[in-house]
C-alpha cells in the first residue's frame, strides 16, 4: 500500500513561519505608539511562557507568569489618555494567544490542515474576550476588585469553552497540571477549574508585585513575593500529603487493553475488515486468561454496522465466540454503526437525522452514524450500547448548522457533515457482575463534568478508548493521555486506556500512567484495576467555580453597564 509521509513537525514549523511572516508585516498597524515593538515583545513573550507550561513540556510552573506580560500591556494601555486601547488590546493578546497555540496544538493540523488553521485562529480569537472584557470594565471596578474580575472573565469564558457546540477546551489552564497529576491531588473537590484558578490568582498576584500604578516595572517587594511563594507550594504540599497517603479502593479487576496499530491515514479504513479482526483476536488471545473480566478494544474498531444487527453479523459474531470461550469476559469495544428509522419514526430524528433518496424504490430513508461502544458479554446476550455524545466541532459535528450552513464544503472537507454524528443525552455505564465501567471515546476524556456523567451512571472504572493516531507521533496524543489521570482523580476511578495507534495503558486513582505501551506499537498489556463505588466532592457538584464565575460575570458586567449609563 503506497504511503505519503506523515507530516509530523511540519505542520508546526508551517504555522509558525507563516504566523512571524504575517506579523513582521503588520507590526507597524499593532499601534502607533512608541512603545509598540516592546508590546509586541511582551505578547509573544507570553504565548511563549504559556507554551512552554503547558504539557508536554516539564517547565509547568511557568504557567503561573504566562499572563504577566499580556496584563502588564494592558496596565500600561489603560493609562493612555487617548486613543483605542481596547483594539490595540485586541491585537497584542491574539498575537500572544496565537503563539500559544500553534506551539500546543499545530498538530491539529496533521489531522485536517485547514482545520487545524480555523482552530488556533478561532480558539485565540475567544481568548481575547476575558482580556478586552477585563479592559473595558477594569475602569468602572475599583482597583482592589480588578484583577477578580479578569479571573473571573476567564474562568467563565473556558466554562462556556466546554458547554457549547463550538467547543475546544484542550487548553483549559487546569489542564497544565497534567504534567504532575501529584501537584492536584485536590482535583476531587475542584476539578481542574481549581487549577485555573490556581494559576490565574498567581499571575494577578505577580503582575501587581511587579507593576506599580503608573504602569512601570519597579523594585521587588519581598513580602510579597514570599505570599506568592506560599500560595504556590502550599497546594502542592497539601496534594503530595493526599497521594502518599492515598490508596486505591475497591475490588480488583483483571483488564486486558488491546493496541492494534493501524495507522489511521493510510491503513486504518483501507485494510480489510478480516485482517483487521485477525490482528485483535491474535493479540487478545495471547493476553487473556480465564480470570480475565474485561477485554478493551479501541474507538471505531470495526464497522460500519446497522445497530440492530450487532453481535448477528458475522464481525460481532465473532467477537461473541470470543468472549464465550472465557467464562466471565466482557468485551468493551468501539464501532461505527447506523441506524435507519422506520416508518412513524420522525418524532425520533434528531438534527443528526441524513436522507437518502432510494431511486429504484422512489423513496427517501432517513438515517443517522454512530461513533459506537457497545460491550459484549459471556453473561448475557444482551448487548448495550453507547453513542460518543462529546463530538469534535467540525470532524464529527458542525456546530450550529442552521448559523453557520455556508460552511458545509468546510465540514465535507473534514471528513463530516453538517448533520453530523448522532449522540445521547445521558452517560451510559456498562454493567457486569463485576461492577458498571464507563465507555469514554476519545475526545470526551477532555471533559471533567461530563466524565463524572458515567460515575453517577453506576461506574465503578472508566475505559477510554481513542485514535490517537491522526496527529501522528507529536505532543497530541501525549497531552491526551495526560488528561486522563485528571480524570481518574476528579473522579477517584481507575481508568484502562486502549488507543488504536498512540499509547495504552492502566491509570490507578491517583493518577499514575501504569504499564504504558510505545506509540507505534502492536500489543495487548494485562493488569488488574481497582473497582470503586465511592463519590468525590467533585462527581456530586461538578464545575461548581466555573459556575459561580459566570455568576460573577454576569454581576460585573451589569455593574459595569449601569455606571455607564449613570454617566450618560
Amino acid at each position: 500500500m503506497l504511503q505519503l509521509p506523515l507530516w509530523s513537525y511540519w505542520t508546526l514549523l508551517q504555522f509558525i513561519s507563516t504566523w512571524s511572516f504575517i506579523v513582521l508585516l503588520l507590526e507597524n498597524r499593532f499601534s502607533s505608539y512608541a512603545q509598540n515593538t516592546r508590546w509586541l515583545l511582551l505578547a509573544t513573550l507570553s504565548g511563549i511562557l504559556l507554551a512552554i507550561g503547558f504539557p508536554t513540556s516539564p517547565l509547568t510552573p511557568i504557567m503561573f507568569i504566562g499572563f504577566v506580560p499580556i496584563l502588564m500591556i494592558e496596565r500600561e494601555l489603560s493609562q493612555l489618555k487617548e486613543g483605542p486601547s481596547k483594539a490595540i488590546l485586541f491585537r497584542y493578546s491574539y498575537h500572544a494567544f496565537v503563539v500559544w497555540n500553534i506551539f500546543t496544538t499545530f498538530w491539529v493540523g496533521n489531522t485536517a490542515y485547514i482545520g487545524g488553521v480555523v482552530a488556533i485562529l478561532t480558539n485565540s480569537l475567544f481568548m481575547t474576550v476575558p482580556i478586552v472584557l477585563f479592559h473595558q470594565t477594569g475602569k468602572s471596578l475599583r482597583k482592589t476588585l480588578a484583577p477578580a474580575a479578569f479571573i473571573a472573565y476567564w474562568l467563565a469564558w473556558e466554562y462556556l469553552h466546554l458547554n457549547w457546540e463550538i467547543s475546544w477546551p484542550w487548553l483549559t489552564l487546569g489542564n497544565s497540571f497534567a504534567q504532575y497529576p501529584s501537584w492536584v491531588q485536590w482535583y476531587e473537590y475542584t476539578g481542574a477549574f481549581g487549577g485555573s484558578l490556581w494559576i490565574l490568582l498567581v499571575n494577578v498576584l505577580v503582575a501587581k508585585w511587579l507593576i506599580s500604578e503608573e504602569g512601570k516595572v519597579f523594585s521587588f517587594d519581598k513580602i510579597n513575593l514570599l505570599k506568592i511563594v506560599g500560595i504556590i507550594l502550599l497546594p502542592i504540599l497539601f496534594s503530595l500529603g493526599m497521594y502518599y497517603t492515598y490508596e486505591d479502593q475497591g475490588p480488583l479487576s483483571e483488564v486486558v487493553v488491546v493496541q492494534p496499530n493501524f495507522e489511521p491515514h493510510y491503513e486504518k479504513f483501507n485494510i480489510p475488515q478480516r485482517d483487521q479482526l485477525e490482528q485483535f483476536l491474535s493479540l487478545s488471545k495471547g493476553a487473556l486468561t480465564e480470570r480475565t473480566d474485561y477485554l478493551v478494544f479501541p474507538e471505531t474498531s470495526l464497522g460500519v454496522f446497522y445497530n440492530k444487527n450487532i453481535g448477528k453479523e458475522r464481525y460481532t459474531r465473532t467477537l461473541k465466540e470470543l468472549v464465550a470461550e472465557y467464562p466471565a469476559l466482557n468485551l468493551v469495544t468501539g464501532l461505527i454503526t447506523r441506524r435507519i428509522f422506520e416508518k412513524g419514526e420522525q418524532a425520533l430524528h434528531t438534527p443528526a437525522t441524513r436522507t437518502y433518496i432510494d431511486k429504484e424504490r422512489r423513496d427517501t430513508i432517513y438515517w443517522e452514524l454512530y461513533n459506537t461502544a457497545v460491550q459484549i458479554s459471556a453473561e448475557t446476550d444482551s448487548i448495550p450500547i453507547y453513542f460518543k455524545s462529546k463530538q469534535v466541532p467540525g470532524a464529527e459535528m458542525m456546530p450550529y448548522p442552521q448559523l453557520f450552513f455556508f460552511l458545509k464544503p468546510l465540514a465535507d472537507k473534514l471528513g463530516g457533515s453538517l448533520s453530523g454524528h448522532g449522540k445521547q443525552k445521558e452517560r451510559t455505564a456498562f454493567k457486569s457482575s463485576v461492577g458498571g465501567v464507563g465507555p469514554m471515546i476519545c475526545y470526551e476524556s477532555v471533559y471533567g463534568e461530563y466524565a463524572t456523567g458515567y460515575v453517577r451512571h453506576g461506574a465503578n472504572a472508566l475505559f477510554i478508548i481513542t485514535n490517537d493516531g491522526w496527529w501522528d507521533n507529536t505532543p497530541g496524543h501525549l497531552q491526551h493521555l495526560k488528561f486522563a489521570s485528571l480524570r481518574a482523580i476528579e473522579t477517584r476511578r481507575a481508568i484502562a486506556r486502549s488507543a488504536n495507534t498512540g499509547i495504552s495503558c492502566f491509570i490507578n486513582q491517583r493518577g499514575d500512567i501504569l504499564q504504558a505501551t510505545n506509540y507505534g506499537e502492536a500489543t495487548a498489556i494485562s493488569g488488574k484495576i481497582p473497582m470503586n463505588n465511592t463519590y468525590t466532592f467533585y462527581v456530586k457538584w461538578g464545575d461548581v467555580i466555573g459556575r459561580v464565575a459566570v455568576f460573577l460575570t454576569l454581576l460585573l458586567l451589569l455593574n459595569s453597564f449601569v455606571k455607564s449609563k449613570m454617566k450618560t
